[in-house]
């Protein structure tokens, strides 16, 4: 495509290998937008953290050429609109880039330019790990137990957008087709109600779910835990919990084992002549309880779990990944609780929105929150900051760059410059670990310098 505002740098292209992996010159070229309100305050201090630790790295071998691309305020009063095509055609040509906060338009037309770009590029994994950085103030006792990876899915439920305001003649209309047709009657306020719809598809789940199972085998975690709400919305929330395992069953057999498998086969371990009953027994307490058509379901699990004694038994099973459900709100109250025991969590859009923030806030805030937007069939990705624009900070050099700074992170590791992205790790890492903070970790951590944003990265970069 012929650029009109784009400026191409001298570099290359990323690239999809015919063997669906990544292909990375030396000398790649990556888009970035500067972002809205502090954007450009951060990404100064971000891209000069970057190209410090590149070249730490790899000694001039390995440099990035960046390319700005325009969306959110500057191309708008520049005229060419909030989202400019040829943007989004920069990041599907060019694959990976990043970028900073974007303001959200008021008003009709497109609701979120972050959204827009996901789902136009189909990034369907919005990817968060948070972990802990020593003597960041955090609102728990035990932050450090916090190291934990969210697969968000990213095109469906209610990011799909597919919503109808009370009064309208489309939401009349489908309310009549649900009430006369469709026979509903659990709408408890018909003539006053908006309606909204979210749909949940098998290859939507299964794509996130793989990708989520991919990564933790690649990074050696121990769990994947399938967050769901499915003992409500049977048919969406528990069919991603359904389809979640039986994906994980028929790609992943020789190198998973679920949660209540590794139950069926511990009782055969400890007891190789229980019986199919008393086995079904100790999986399920209820078990008595029962019908007898349930007793017949169960006992049927425990013969087919059974099968896998010959590569599962022996206690074979613990060293193969633990995949299990979980409810969402119990989850909520758990990563608080029982941080240590979630690893890997993959769920849908509504409750991987609530996660992400709620366990930010244990480590820091969203403000040194990173998070991606990836596509790993096609291989493009975006990684972005996680937080607004804070339109009040513009310019001050104040805020916190982090969350840029280890979406950078995220995205060094994605092209394989695993080099450089454990020297901003450790950098930053150290930085904190010395009380050299921006405003808002200065202000909680008692003894600590405060920094501007730029003097955070020269922190950084002085500490590589």
């Amino acid at each position: 495509m012929a650029y009109q505002h784009i400026k191409i740098p001298a570099g290359e292209k990323i690239t999809m290998g015919a063997s669906a992996k990544l292909q990375v010159p030396d000398h790649p070229i990556i888009p970035f937008i500067e972002g809205d309100g502090t954007g450009p305050d951060i990404w100064k201090a971000a891209v000069r953290v970057f190209d410090a630790a590149v070249r730490k790295a790899y000694n001039g071998k390995k440099k990035i050429s960046w390319m700005e691309v325009y969306a959110g305020e500057k191309p708008f009063n520049m005229g060419l609109g909030w989202l400019p095509d040829e943007t989004v055609e920069a990041y599907r040509e060019f694959l990976v880039g990043i970028k900073g906060p974007l303001t959200t338009p008021i008003g009709g037309g497109i609701r979120s330019l972050n959204v827009a770009l996901r789902q136009l590029l189909d990034l369907y994994v919005c990817l968060r790990p948070v972990r802990y950085f020593q003597g960041v103030p955090s609102p728990v006792k035990r932050p450090e137990d916090v190291d934990m990876v969210i697969f968000r899915e990213n095109t469906e439920d209610i990011y799909a957008g597919i919503e109808w305001m009370t009064g309208t003649p489309e939401c009349e209309k489908i309310k009549k087709f649900l009430i006369e047709e469709m026979k509903v009657s659990k709408i408890r306020f018909p003539d006053t109600s908006s309606l909204g719809i979210k749909p949940i598809s098998r290859e939507g789940s299964e794509r996130l779910v793989r990708a989520a199972l991919d990564y933790a085998i690649k990074h050696n975690r121990r769990s994947v835990t399938l967050v769901h709400k499915g003992n409500i919305m049977k048919f969406t929330e528990g069919s991603f919990k359904e389809w979640g395992y039986s994906l994980a069953r028929r790609e992943f057999r020789d190198r998973i084992v679920t949660e209540r498998e590794s139950w069926i086969i511990g009782n055969k371990d400890k007891n190789p002549d229980i019986s199919v009953e008393d086995n079904a027994r100790q999986t399920d307490p209820g078990y008595e309880m029962m019908t007898p058509s349930q007793k017949k379901d169960i006992c049927a699990e425990v013969e087919t779990s059974l099968k896998l004694m010959p590569t599962h038994g022996n206690g074979q099973w613990k060293k193969l990944l633990m995949v299990r459900d979980a409810i969402a709100d119990i989850t909520l109250q758990q990563v608080l609780t029982r941080a240590s025991e979630f690893d890997v969590i993959a769920t849908m859009n509504l409750e991987g929105d609530f996660l992400s923030d709620a366990v930010a806030a244990q480590v820091g805030g969203i403000g040194i929150a990173p998070g991606a937007n990836i596509n790993y069939v096609t291989g493009h990705a975006i990684f972005e900051a996680t937080h607004g624009t804070a339109p009040k900070y513009a310019n001050l050099d104040k805020v916190n760059p982090g969350s840029v700074i280890l979406s950078g992170v995220m995205m060094l590791e994605f092209m394989g410059w695993q080099e450089a992205a454990d020297i901003i790790v450790s950098s930053m890492d150290k930085t904190i670990g010395q009380k050299r903070v921006t405003y808002d970790f200065e202000r909680l951590m008692p003894g600590s310098t405060l920094l501007k944003c730029s003097e955070f990265a020269d922190a950084l970069i002085g500490n590589m």
